[in-house]
């Protein structure tokens, strides 16, 4: 037996849920092969099976464990075939008491006697765990999900699903039960409509309607997500500073060289990399707002490791960019297409979001107008970026329509001062609106 158990992800890594089996018990399984999806409060990790063999599942999906955990083994089905082949011969007792091995009876000279047949033993039929099986909605509920529905004469299209995948569990339909209270319905009896259905009328001819409300636990992530802002709330002084760009010169650009970036480096010239690159000018000139605050001293960083803020489903997910000020614009986006790739495919390691000295948001990509975004500790200052849209503004004295963007950098007020705030916001802006000053280094 190979023990399958939570591996060690992290010194703040206590514990990690399990998302999601690949494979169902009892199921042969290949070396390497993903068997098991978990999550933690960081990040979401694949699991592969150690070597070839049958999977026996010793802790279900949806529990959580703490790291080290066995949750499963693989029997080494081909050492056990090589083990049964090498026994001895099987050994017989004499009358005398002496122990002889059973060879092979040669053949009688005697007349042959009809051969009896042994009574047949029909072998014990192996039971293969059954698939989850598919509703016609395409969503999937668990063998015990279905028989709970069935017992309580629940129609399971009305209940919410919370697994992976959209996988209705056997902890969805209990859920169902403690908010609407279906019993099994007597023989009989009419079948209770689900409270999806066209809502029932009253004698008098007045609707009645059905509140629904769902109950979904918190995942790991989120939770830890909820902890750190709470946290940032409580333990800094927060103020948030805006200004806003013109990003007429960084669309030109882009314009003009994207298509010939795109074919050189194999990726997109995106708005990322420019306020990464004008990021790091302002951070060496403001050095306070790259720094951090460590019980009565100021920790400064002679480097740039620039964390960006990446939307996924499971929440806000903040890679970082390590040394930024050494990478040109392909390296940077580059490196934010890698890291969206090892977040939908579960591939991201701690390390990818450790380190982190500042860190930039960008709203605009869900339609945000303006925000206040929040630290993420032990940094003392974000950049959030929003939605770019033409607005007039005046220009050399006339009124002139143009893609304009609001930014704000939201700080620690114990650390850095407003005017090294604005400061920073101001050198920022001049550089996005000048981009050439990034190249040269002006």
């Amino acid at each position: 037996m190979i023990d399958i158990k939570i591996p060690e992800i992290g010194e703040s890594v206590r514990e990690a849920l399990l998302a999601q089996w690949l494979r169902r018990d009892g199921e042969s399984v290949r070396k390497d092969e993903v068997v098991l999806i978990i999550e933690t409060e960081k990040v979401t990790l694949e699991i592969s099976a150690p070597a070839d063999g049958i999977l026996q599942i010793l802790v279900q999906e949806g529990e959580t464990v703490r790291v080290g955990t066995i949750v499963a083994r693989i029997e080494d089905v081909a050492g056990k075939e090589d083990k049964e082949a090498k026994k001895p011969p099987e050994k017989s007792v004499k009358p005398s008491g002496e122990i002889a091995e059973k060879a092979p009876q040669p053949e009688s000279a005697g007349p042959a006697l009809p051969e009896q047949p042994a009574p047949e033993i029909s072998p014990q039929p192996r039971i293969e765990p059954a698939a989850p099986p598919v509703l016609d909605q395409g969503v999937i509920i668990s063998a015990s999900a279905r028989a709970l529905a069935e017992k309580k004469g629940i129609d399971i299209s009305a209940v919410m699903p919370s697994g992976p995948g959209g996988r209705i569990t056997d902890g969805d339909v209990r859920l169902f039960i403690e908010q609407h209270g279906f019993e099994k319905p007597d023989a009989g009896s009419a079948k209770k409509e689900s409270p999806r259905a066209e809502p029932a009328r009253k004698a008098e001819g007045a609707l009645i309607t059905h509140e629904e409300t769902m109950r979904k636990p918190m995942s790991l992530l989120r939770q830890r997500i909820a902890e750190r802002l709470l946290d940032a709330v409580r333990n800094t002084a927060m103020l948030t500073t805006f200004n806003d760009i013109d990003m007429s010169r960084v669309q030109a650009l882009r314009k003009e060289y994207g298509e010939q970036f795109r074919k050189k480096f194999g990726t997109r010239l995106g708005l990322i990399s420019f306020f990464v690159k004008a990021s790091v000018a302002a951070l060496k000139e403001i050095p306070e707002v790259n720094a951090f605050i460590d019980g009565n001293d100021i920790l400064y960083h002679n480097y740039y490791n620039i964390g960006v803020a990446i939307g996924a489903e499971r929440g806000l997910i903040v890679p970082v960019i390590r040394n930024a000020e050494r990478l040109g614009f392909e390296a940077i986006e580059r490196a934010i297409v890698d890291f969206a790739k090892k977040i939908e495919e579960n591939r991201l390691e701690i390390s990818d979001l450790e380190g982190g000295t500042f860190t930039i948001t960008n709203g605009g990509v869900f339609g945000s107008l303006l925000s206040t975004p929040i630290l993420n500790p032990p940094q003392s200052a974000i950049l959030g970026m929003h939605r770019m849209e033409d607005r007039p503004v005046a220009a050399a004295g006339q009124i002139a329509v143009k893609p304009m963007m609001y930014v704000a950098l939201t700080y620690d007020h114990r650390i850095i001062d407003g005017r090294q705030a604005v400061t920073f916001l101001r050198r920022l802006k001049d550089l996005v609106e000048n981009p050439e000053r990034i190249l040269i280094e002006i």
